[in-house]
């Protein structure tokens, strides 16, 4: 039996006030609610527009926020305000 494994990773962060959208170097585009980020959520535009995508693009990390987030994480719909429910 073969496996196929992906190993989804980051090319672009775009930051609404609203969404997460994050394009992943497969081409496809993530639009994850800002509201499952509280941190990003209450933060203003200017600290959210200021990240590092981390690797080779496994994850996204602000600094000013103390905030890291998996991209592997998206596609299974991990969010913070679901892990605590």
């Amino acid at each position: 039996m073969n496996t196929l494994t992906v190993n989804p990773l980051a090319s672009d962060v775009q930051c609404t006030n609203n969404e997460l959208i994050v394009t992943l170097k497969d081409g496809r585009v993530l639009q994850l609610p800002l509201s499952w980020f509280p941190k990003l959520n209450h933060a203003p535009q200017q600290l959210r527009n200021n990240f590092e995508i981390l690797g080779d693009g496994e994850g996204i990390y602000w600094e000013e926020l103390d905030e890291d987030l998996s991209v592997r994480g998206f596609l299974q719909g991990i969010s913070l305000d679901r892990a605590s429910a």
